[in-house]
């Protein structure tokens, strides 16, 4: 199994033997010295929550969220299906958004959705696609993003995965696209 250091990114090889049956490893980087600790999926088909990102991963804050992601050109919906966002709970409970470009801001104002709940940031959250993979990325929101009960920067999300933004719950659908 491929590992980088949370502090600072050194590659790792660790013994795939030896995670079988482990929901978590920790491991000391060679380079710098410091512990790292990974979760282990153990559903391949199961969403996985990335965090925290390593150091060198992190937004240099908003100016470049503002914008497009770090790779604008290789973000892409998947073709021959469509993504909504359904808000299940919260003030704005009941609206349904397609999502009909790769990257949509989520937020409070001056966002590609707005919902109207006074626990989320001006750009909270934002949904990255990639063909079939929908990941969802906190843009340094004051109250963060959840996905179950854990406060996530970067979470991999599947059809009818949940995640929360203030009191609102978000429900993701994909589901195969409609042509006449």
């Amino acid at each position: 199994m491929k590992v980088a250091c949370s502090s600072c990114g050194a590659q790792h090889s660790l013994p795939d033997k030896k995670l079988v049956g482990l929901p978590r490893v920790q491991f000391q980087c060679g380079k710098c010295g410091k512990s790292t600790v990974i979760e282990i999926a153990a559903n391949p088909d199961a969403t996985q929550v990335l965090t925290p990102l390593p150091d060198f991963a992190r937004s240099a804050g908003a100016p470049r969220l503002a914008g497009s992601s770090a790779e604008p050109n290789s973000l892409q919906l998947p073709s021959g299906k469509a993504i909504a966002l359904s808000v299940i709970a919260g003030p704005a409970r009941g609206l349904v958004y397609p999502v009909e470009k790769p990257r949509v801001v989520l937020g409070r104002a001056d966002a590609d959705i707005v919902i109207n709940d006074k626990e989320i940031s001006r750009w909270h959250c934002a949904i990255e696609i990639k063909g079939d993979v929908i990941r969802l990325r906190d843009m340094d929101s004051t109250n963060g993003t959840y996905f179950g009960d854990e406060r996530v920067r970067v979470a991999e999300l599947k059809h009818l995965s949940e995640f929360r933004m203030g009191t609102s719950v978000i429900l993701v659908s994909v589901t195969p696209k409609f042509t006449p």
